[in-house]
């Protein structure tokens, strides 16, 4: 093979491999976004339920309260 077409062949290695990294990032930051957005709505879900399990304490802690009140009266 003459150098020319070596260089050729060379070169067309060298634009599959960019062609190759691109397209991979590319797939990488749409799956980094997707994921970024999971991770946000996983937090704002575990915050609800942070809340959710704080007011169903409180309410427990409530009963127990009254529930003594009534043994005591």
């Amino acid at each position: 093979m003459s150098a020319t077409k070596h260089a050729a062949n060379n070169v067309k290695q060298l634009e599959d491999l960019v062609t190759r990294m691109l397209e991979r990032n590319d797939k990488l930051a749409r799956e980094n976004t997707s994921l970024m957005a999971r991770q946000e709505a996983l937090v704002a879900e575990r915050a609800g339920l942070l809340a959710k399990n704080e007011q169903a304490r409180v309410r427990v802690e409530a009963m127990i309260n009254r529930l003594k009140s009534l043994e005591q009266a």
